[in-house]
């Protein structure tokens, strides 16, 4: 990575079990390489629970249950130029849930979401078909550059 980053990982739940900040660190570093994003980031990652997971899904999407990842891009004043892209909010029991659903290696999953929340952080979206299989498409090679299996196959 040619440019710092600066992250900041909080746990809201045990961290028994959870990914380690340093593995917060390099999927959010091979997502910014995928994205091609070089300059300076600042960003801010909060594994929550259930239930902060659901409040906030419901305060800020209008949906009442706690979803896997949310995105909180920053909102910053015309004019300021600074390196903060924005706020991710993970819900351990979502992501822990899907992972054992879906068969996949929980670890695996965390990367994915994380790469998918910074995405989106960085202006990436999939409301629409086209915008959605980019956007995939992405997500996939960054996590085949980190050993990680197609998430979507």
């Amino acid at each position: 990575m040619n440019a710092p980053v600066i992250l900041a990982v909080g746990y809201a739940v045990p961290r028994a079990g959870l990914p380690a900040s340093a593995s917060f660190r390099r999927w959010v570093e091979a997502a910014l390489r995928g994205a091609r994003r070089r300059k300076s980031v600042e960003l801010a990652i909060r594994i929550v629970d259930a239930d902060e997971g659901r409040a906030l899904n419901r305060d800020y999407r209008g949906k009442d249950y706690a979803t896997n990842v949310l995105s909180f891009p920053a909102e910053l004043p015309p004019g300021m130029n600074l390196p903060l892209i924005g706020d991710l909010a993970i819900c351990a029991p979502v992501v822990m849930r899907e992972a054992a659903e879906q068969g996949k290696a929980s670890r695996d999953h965390w990367a994915h979401l994380t790469v998918h929340g910074v995405l989106h952080l960085l202006g990436y979206d999939h409301l629409v078909d086209a915008e959605a299989e980019a956007m995939e498409a992405l997500e996939t090679r960054i996590l085949a550059g980190l050993g990680i299996a197609d998430p979507y196959a």
